[in-house]
């Protein structure tokens, strides 16, 4: 096991290997003309989401540019709280929009609870199964294939505001002015995610992530109720279900309690930000779990020598250690191409 997918999930399973796999978040993107050129025949963003002949193409896309590792499934965090019956749009420039926004309106949320425990999840999410299923035979045997959803906390920020936010602590606020509510929600999203992920495994991936990506500035306690014990609770059914499957926890911003995530048993790896420096995440992080990340997205629309200089320096702090390289957030839409391209060859060139 030496390539694609024989390294990838070779690392996962805890062995370093020389050159470490790569993979980005946001990889199949707004960046890539080929994407924008999809993007324009499908319509809506979530009609691309929900077609799977096209967003089976556009998962393949960076893997025929540049020959990454793993090919991550193309589909939105906000699809879970759609097919429990929230009303969910993007709007162009504004992006997303759910209604009602619950935090606004707490006394629309039991009413909902009571309907999402009875929505049929598989019939509406059956498309992206079937893009999980177009995409890995269309994917050679040597490449991955990552699936991926929102960890709980996050998708529920989203539900509660209608729209993504800056702060999420008027959120936190509502969790404890509204804790069984919230707690009802919280065990709603944590099912409905376990189930999407055992069935984007029995569909064929090889992989599965799960993207906190509000986890930053909370308490310790709120952390580990909200944050930590979900997406552990979550790995543990999908393990059960799928005995061997790697779980990367990204809890984006967690500062010193990555600590906490990197010491479960149920994750394979942990995916860092941009602000954990590499060498403290190697001391501190990699004889706990597998590491994945974190080049700064931004130094990639720079490109040229600041880039490469930050991507050795992540790699010197992890050589000998299992690591996956990837960036701290995802690609942002004016990254040119030709900048990813430089940083693939310069990681595989350094051997």
């Amino acid at each position: 096991m030496a390539d694609g997918q024989g390294r990838f999930l070779e690392t996962l399973s805890g062995r370093a290997v020389k050159t470490p796999p790569i993979w980005f978040m946001r990889q199949a993107g707004r960046y890539l003309p080929e994407y924008r050129a999809v993007r324009a025949k499908a319509g809506s963003f979530l009609d691309l989401c929900y077609a799977p002949e096209l967003a089976a193409e556009v998962t393949l896309q960076p893997i025929r540019r540049y020959d990454l590792d793993a090919a991550i499934l193309f589909a939105d965090i906000l699809l879970i709280p759609q097919a429990l019956g929230q009303d969910v749009r993007f709007e162009k420039g504004e992006g997303p929009r759910l209604s009602p926004a619950f935090a606004t309106a707490p006394e629309a949320l039991p009413r909902f609870l009571d309907a999402a425990a009875k929505a049929d999840l598989s019939r509406t999410l059956s498309p992206v199964y079937e893009t999980v299923r177009l995409v890995r035979a269309g994917l050679a045997r040597d490449k991955a294939l990552i699936g991926f959803a929102g960890a709980p906390w996050t998708v529920a920020t989203y539900m509660l505001a209608g729209r993504g936010v800056k702060d999420p602590s008027a959120l936190r606020l509502f969790a404890y002015e509204n804790e069984d509510d919230f707690a009802r929600l919280m065990e709603r999203l944590t099912s409905a995610t376990a189930d999407y992920l055992i069935e984007q495994g029995r569909a064929g991936v090889d992989a599965v992530q799960l993207f906190d990506s509000w986890a930053s500035g909370l308490p310790e306690d709120f952390f580990r109720r909200w944050c930590l014990a979900p997406c552990e609770a979550i790995a543990e059914r999908v393990k059960a279900a799928l005995p061997g499957l790697p779980v990367i926890a990204f809890p984006r911003g967690a500062g010193p309690l990555y600590e906490a995530a990197a010491r479960s048993p149920l994750f394979d790896a942990v995916g860092i930000d941009t602000g954990v420096p590499p060498l403290w995440a190697a001391e501190r992080l990699s004889p706990q779990a597998v590491v994945q990340g974190n080049l700064d997205p931004l130094l990639v629309v720079r490109g040229g020598a600041p880039m490469l200089r930050a991507a050795d320096a992540i790699l010197d702090a992890f050589e000998g250690k299992p690591h996956v390289f990837n960036l701290g957030h995802g690609f942002v839409p004016q990254t040119p191409p030709e900048h990813v391209a430089e940083l693939v060859a310069h990681i595989r060139e350094r051997g």
